[in-house]
């Protein structure tokens, strides 16, 4: 594949039919141990209720490792405790590598439904790292 094609891959993956919309909670995943994005990785979050965690929505990061519509579009969230969950060994299967973790599940407190949440996944077949990012 050349550069050329492999860019518009990237641009039409980043075109959805509103453009202009972007989940108030993103999440983006390195492969830290290739220096890549970690492209097509199922995601899911979930919300804490009362009974226990609520799945909101699934998808998968897109040919440059990000989710930026995690949430549907007019989901407006709330103030609460939340979870990502990445398939991880799934995504390692694929390419052919073992890997320690079956999925990876970040659990992060959202205290201003206002404010943007971005989750990065920095991920090797065995180790990972995360933190709040912008």
């Amino acid at each position: 594949m050349s550069f050329a094609s492999s860019r518009l891959d990237t641009v039409k993956q980043h075109l959805k039919p509103n453009m202009s919309y972007k989940s108030p909670i993103t999440c983006h995943v390195l492969i830290a141990s290739l220096g890549t994005p970690g492209q097509h990785i199922d995601v899911k979050i979930e919300k804490l209720d009362t009974t226990g965690f609520t799945t909101l929505s699934t998808s998968q990061t897109n040919s440059d490792g990000r989710c930026p519509t995690l949430l549907p579009e007019g989901y407006q969230p709330e103030k609460g405790i939340y979870r990502v969950t990445f398939q991880t060994k799934d995504y390692f299967s694929k390419i052919g590598q073992d890997c320690f973790y079956p999925y990876v599940q970040i659990v992060f407190e959202l205290a201003n439904p206002d404010q943007h949440y971005h989750i990065p996944l920095l991920i090797s077949p065995y180790s990972y790292t995360t933190y709040r990012g912008s």
